[in-house]
């Protein structure tokens, strides 16, 4: 792919230079975005089973559709996003149409109006998830996209905290609907604010409008093809954040009782999306340092994720023993998934990064449900502490994986 012109002075100068308008544009639409949509799922399990007499079966099959749905958009948007005028458009409306679609669920009716708007919702928010990120490095230099990935990201998890908090506030003064309602003000902010970054975007070479396809031989070559598998191990460990939530509370019931252990372990959730905001800018200045910065930054976020885990398989703890469980897990995250984003950008061809992105969700979409499904089965089976260890070895695993991708990296330099 060429470029129809040069990138923004902004963009292609000075690294430090790299917080311009098209990241903060990015960034800012990734928070509005977040807490738009964050209020909707806060609310949704009162509006399904409280206002609309659905079951608690109805509301995980909503869930587990939408999600799987939003993981198969993320590998389909990411061909037309190598073409950077259709990334520019699929960007803008995917925000566009999960802000619509999010808060329409404040006017359904019944639980399956619900499920197709769930879902509708998340296909759009996945399928744009190629094409922010591919624009992303159109709009920042290669030296910085470490801290463009990790600004992203922070503004992400921001969202994220914040969004439950906006639930909490407008459910108490309006009610459910209004509350779910009021969420597409946020969603729209953020598809103007995409647009905003869109106008700073360098105007690149537009690719022939044929068929598109996800090109895995060259994305697999080299480098990024041997990075890909370390990803790929960590993934298959990276199990949802809501296992957490539960392992916390199961441990602070017989301390505080049933509602007080909910109220402790949703805050020491709030404190791991905290956490995962404050990491991730620290996370991409670290990448940024070398070329061999993403690795380096890998290999101390699986090191972290793999002491949570070991912390969460212990024995039943207080609040207090619980808190450095969950940080240490949100600055892993933080740091893992701004130094996988900006290793993409940085050696995927640059004519198929779209799709590399789009990889790299189908990696981690695929891993969270393997990582999910398998730990819940070890948790039922056996106990809580045999599951957190194996998503523990996982940590092993892909570390093992990220030392060999170092090795390799100083054997070969020159």
């Amino acid at each position: 792919m060429t470029s129809g012109a040069a990138p923004p002075d902004d963009a292609s100068g000075d690294a430090t230079r790299w917080l311009n308008p098209g990241v903060a544009g990015i960034g800012t639409a990734s928070l509005l975005s977040d807490l738009g949509h964050e209020i909707p799922t806060a609310l949704l399990p009162a509006l399904v089973t409280s206002t609309l007499g659905g079951s608690a079966a109805a509301l995980g099959l909503i869930e587990g559709v939408s999600d799987a749905l939003s993981g198969i958009a993320k590998v389909a948007g990411g061909p037309p996003a190598d073409d950077p005028g259709r990334r520019r458009t699929i960007a803008v409306g995917g925000y566009t149409v999960t802000a619509v679609l999010s808060s329409a669920v404040a006017v359904a009716t019944s639980v399956g109006q619900v499920a197709a708007l769930r879902a509708g919702a998340w296909a759009a928010r996945g399928i744009r998830g190629p094409s922010r990120n591919a624009l992303l490095a159109d709009v920042v230099p290669s030296q910085a996209y470490g801290r463009a990935y990790g600004f992203e990201r922070a503004m992400d998890n921001l969202g994220a905290v914040l969004g439950p908090l906006a639930a909490l506030l407008l459910v108490s003064l309006l009610g459910v609907r209004w509350a779910i309602g009021l969420s597409i003000i946020p969603g729209l902010l953020a598809a103007l604010a995409i647009v905003l970054a869109v106008r700073y975007a360098p105007r690149l070479a537009r690719r022939d409008r044929g068929r598109f396809r996800i090109r895995l031989r060259p994305l697999l070559r080299g480098r990024l093809g041997t990075l890909l598998v370390g990803v790929t191990a960590f993934e298959v460990g990276n199990v949802a954040a809501t296992l957490l939530i539960l392992r916390a509370q199961e441990q602070l019931v017989p301390q505080y009782g049933s509602q007080r252990a909910v109220q402790i372990a949703i805050l020491l959730y709030a404190a791991y999306n905290l956490s995962a905001t404050l990491a991730s800018i620290p996370g991409g200045h670290l990448v940024d340092r070398t070329s061999r910065g993403p690795v380096r930054v890998l290999l101390i976020g699986v090191a972290l994720f793999a002491s949570a885990y070991a912390w969460f398989a212990g024995p039943a703890a207080s609040a207090a023993l619980l808190l450095p469980a969950f940080v240490l897990a949100g600055v892993a995250i933080g740091f893992v998934e701004t130094a996988e984003s900006s290793a993409v950008a940085a050696l995927a061809p640059t004519d198929l990064r779209g799709s590399a992105f789009g990889l790299l969700a189908g990696i981690q979409s695929m891993g969270n449900l393997v990582a999910s499904a398998v730990a819940g089965f070890l948790w039922s089976q056996f106990s809580p502490t045999v599951a957190f260890l194996y998503l523990a070895a996982w940590m092993v695993v892909a570390f093992g994986a990220f030392l060999w991708v170092r090795v390799r990296d100083n054997a070969a330099r020159p």
